[in-house]
Order: structure tokens, then C-alpha cells, then sequence
């Protein structure tokens, strides 16, 4: 995924997939190491959270597991900075749960006890960090339910029915608490909210129907802010993949590039005078104020210029030859000029009889710049020829896809893509309020008959 980025010419630390702490701020990780670590085990995080949804516990917990590692390979300081960890350990023993095997109740246990530490390290005591962050809100409900049931049930089928009875009683009021009362709900879709985010605005605002509707708005402003942010990031992606990478490596720095472009240079030329400088401002500035230096960057600059036209017209040559026309036809075709639709219109103006014409065969343009042809073939056919032509998949490409798993790499991306500060929080509760009464009716059982449950 890595190396998909902008089709690896740029550095992993201009990949565009950032972390964002509960506020939505983006936080800043450590090494290239930590960076790539963090980047794989959120996507794994967020597949397999997807097999969840889905209902497929055991690749999930597979899927989880990879996640799990992945993380493991980052600073601990820097996982400390970020709830994902523990909130896939929690993940992974929910999954545990629903496969309902025992074997798992020992490491269960353990996994718990670390999400739990994580997330009051990230959250803070009794989620006041949190809190704070998030302006009084409540998005952490529905997690500490969740893993309050999974403490009863490991609790229960460890023998600590005290314990057991005190988790479950906990995390049933937090589920009393997250149930939408019907008139809040149709309310707020009678404005034009969907369902599942007007579920979810009251439920992270504790039921109060006011701070959804300013939750709801900020949701929008913030996705709003987000598309544009993308897009932004996105075009100085390909501005960056223009300029070419420095000696070491890195990308041109496109604020320093700002900066010698305001006062009066420019701009293809700063940029590769930051490049071959390893974005130092003032080198850079030095070449650009001597005369030899400046013009050898000029020169370069051309023949670059240069390079890529004819990469871009051997490509386009290579997606026509492979439409059935003769390549030193089509070769000749290019070399008189013209846009691709005039040059269709050359090839195909062509005798049939003569397959392998060569550049005297091919029609010149007229004064007006289109192909002298007796019998010009209808717009709306040259229109769907050129398409076809641009539909046509660069051989290059086709082997790096080969390479990896592309349709993979989508998946993985779509699903952080979708994703924002709050979405590891918006958990639907119903089978965890089942299974609350399920062991709460369990432990009054056993509770009666004075047996100790070790397992079950």
C-alpha cells in the first residue's frame, strides 16, 4: 500500500492516510517504521472489523490477529499515543465470544486487562480526557459496554460470580442508557437525517435531542472540510510526483517552494532547484541567482519536459497498435500531429486495401487543422474509439498490479476511507443487551442452586 502511493514516487511519509486522535486532530507518528506499522494495522483493524459486521468471526479474528501484530511492530510510546490497540483487543475477544469456545477464556482475560489499561491511558480516568476532547459528549458508551460484558462472561466462566454479576449490572445500564427513544429518533429523521446517523448523534449525546442536532451539523461541516482537504492533498500529490523525488529521496517541499515562487522565481524552476538540493531554501537560492547554474536547471527542466512527451506518445502509439492498426502506420500517423481524435480519423481514412501504409500514405492536416479525408468517419464514432483507446490499461501497469493484491489494496482503503474520529465507537448493541440478560439469568441460576460456574 505503501508503494501504491502516488505509484511510489513519493516518500511513505506523504502517504495520504493520517491518524486523528478523538477530536479528530491528526496526530503526528514517529519513524517511517512506525508509520508504515500504524498504516497496515489500521487497515487490517478496519477489515476486520467488516468480517464482523458480516458476521465471519473467525477470519475476522484471523484478519485481527495480523492487525495485532502489525501494531506490535511500532514504539510502544507511539501506540500510547492512539485507543486502537485496545479497542482491537476488545475486537478480537468479542469474536471470541461469538464463536462461544472456551479454550479461548485464559488468553480472553489477558486481552482484556490490556484494553482496559489502554483505554484509560488513552481516555483518561473514568474517560474524562475524552470528555474533554469531545465537549461533554458521550461516544465512548457502547465500547465500555461491550467490554464490561466481556469481563461478566470471562468473569462467570472463571467461577467470579461477585465479579461477574457487578461487570454485567454495569454494563446493563450503560445499555439502558444507549436505547433511542422513538420520538427523538423520528424527530430527527423528520429534519432529513438518515437512521443510522441520527442513532448514532443521540446516542453519543446521551439521548439529548438539542446535542444531536449540533453534533449532526459539526458531522457535516467536518466531512464537508475533509472531501475538500483530500482534494487539496491530493492535487500537491501529483504536483509533488511532477517534480520528482530529491537525492535522498524525499519529496519537494511545496511550502518552501511557495516561498521562492512569492518572490519572483519560477515555479517549475525553484522546484527543481529545492529538488536537487535536498529542499534546503538557501542552496537553492544560490542556484537560482547564478547564471550557469540557472540555466542548467533550465536545460534540464526541457529535456524532462521532453522525455515525458514522448513516454505519453509511446503509450498512446502502443493502446492504438494494440486496436489492429499497423505500428509503423500508426508511428507515422503521431509524427504529423494532431489531437487523438484527428489521428483516428487519418488511420482509419486509410485505403483498406493497403494495410501497411506507411507516413507517405497518411493524409496531412488541412489549413484548419483536421485530416484531408474524402470520407471522415462520424464524430460520435471517433469519440467512442478514443475512449476505448484511453480505456486501454498501460502494460506497466497491468504487471505492477500483478504484483500486488489490487483489489485488496482497495478494500483495505475504502474502509479507512469511510472511516472518521468516532467510527471505532458507533457500535450497535442489541446482541450485547441479549447477551447481558443471558448471563445475568445465568448467574441467578447458579447463584441459587450454590454451584460455582467454571465453565460452560
Amino acid at each position: 500500500m505503501a508503494e501504491r502511493h502516488a505509484d511510489g514516487s513519493l516518500p511513505v511519509e506523504d502517504f495520504n492516510i493520517e491518524v486523528e486522535d478523538q477530536s479528530g486532530k491528526k496526530v503526528r507518528l514517529g519513524s517511517e517504521t512506525d508509520q508504515r506499522a500504524v498504516m497496515m494495522g489500521l487497515m487490517l483493524h478496519a477489515k476486520g472489523k467488516r468480517l464482523i459486521r458480516q458476521g465471519n468471526y473467525t477470519d475476522a479474528l484471523a484478519v485481527l490477529s495480523m492487525g495485532e501484530e502489525s501494531f506490535s511492530l511500532c514504539d510502544p510510546k507511539v501506540i500510547e499515543l492512539i485507543d486502537n490497540v485496545p479497542i482491537l483487543q476488545i475486537d478480537m475477544v468479542w469474536c471470541y465470544f461469538m464463536i462461544r469456545d472456551i479454550k479461548w477464556l485464559s488468553d480472553a482475560g489477558k486481552r482484556l486487562e490490556m484494553a482496559r489499561v489502554g483505554i484509560e491511558r488513552a481516555h483518561g480516568k473514568d474517560s474524562l480526557r475524552l470528555r474533554l476532547l469531545q465537549g461533554g459528549r458521550y461516544p465512548e458508551l457502547a465500547l465500555h459496554l461491550r467490554l464490561e460484558l466481556l469481563e461478566g462472561v470471562v468473569a462467570y466462566h472463571s467461577g467470579q460470580l461477585d465479579k461477574s454479576r457487578k461487570a454485567l449490572d454495569s454494563a446493563k445500564a450503560k445499555f439502558v442508557q444507549l436505547q433511542v427513544p422513538d420520538e427523538a429518533l423520528s424527530f430527527l429523521m423528520s429534519m432529513g437525517y438518515k437512521e443510522r446517523d441520527a442513532k448514532r448523534a443521540l446516542r453519543m449525546n446521551n439521548q439529548d435531542v438539542g446535542s444531536a442536532i449540533d453534533f449532526l451539523a459539526e458531522e457535516k461541516t467536518k466531512k464537508l472540510q475533509k472531501q475538500e482537504e483530500d482534494i487539496r492533498r491530493r492535487n500537491e500529490i501529483r504536483e509533488q510526483k511532477r517534480y520528482g523525488m530529491t537525492p535522498l529521496k524525499k519529496a519537494v517541499d511545496l511550502e518552501r517552494l511557495k516561498e521562492l515562487v512569492s518572490i519572483g522565481f519560477d515555479k517549475e524552476l525553484a522546484a527543481e532547484a529545492l529538488r536537487r538540493n535536498e529542499n534546503d531554501t538557501q542552496k537553492a537560492l544560490d542556484d537560482l541567482t547564478n547564471p550557469e547554474t540557472n540555466s542548467a536547471l533550465q536545460v534540464h527542466i526541457e529535456s524532462r519536459k521532453r522525455k515525458r512527451q514522448k513516454q505519453a506518445m509511446e503509450t498512446q502509439i502502443e493502446k492504438v497498435v494494440r486496436m489492429g492498426f499497423e505500428r509503423s502506420t500508426v508511428v507515422a500517423a503521431f509524427e504529423v500531429g494532431g489531437t487523438l481524435e484527428e489521428i483516428i480519423q487519418r488511420l482509419t481514412a486509410l485505403p483498406e486495401a493497403d494495410p501497411t501504409s506507411t507516413a507517405e500514405a497518411i493524409p496531412t492536416p488541412a489549413p484548419d487543422g483536421s485530416a484531408s479525408s474524402s470520407a471522415p468517419l462520424p464524430d460520435n464514432i471517433v469519440s467512442e474509439m478514443v475512449d476505448q483507446i484511453n480505456d486501454v490499461e498501460d502494460p506497466l501497469d497491468l504487471i505492477k498490479a500483478e504484483e500486488r493484491d489490487v483489489e485488496m489494496e482497495d478494500e483495505l482503503s475504502a474502509e479507512i476511507d469511510k472511516a472518521d474520529a468516532l467510527t471505532d465507537y458507533d457500535i450497535e448493541v442489541n446482541i450485547e443487551g441479549e447477551a447481558i440478560t443471558e448471563y445475568l439469568a445465568l448467574i441467578e441460576a447458579a447463584g441459587g442452586s450454590g454451584k460455582t460456574v467454571l465453565s460452560q
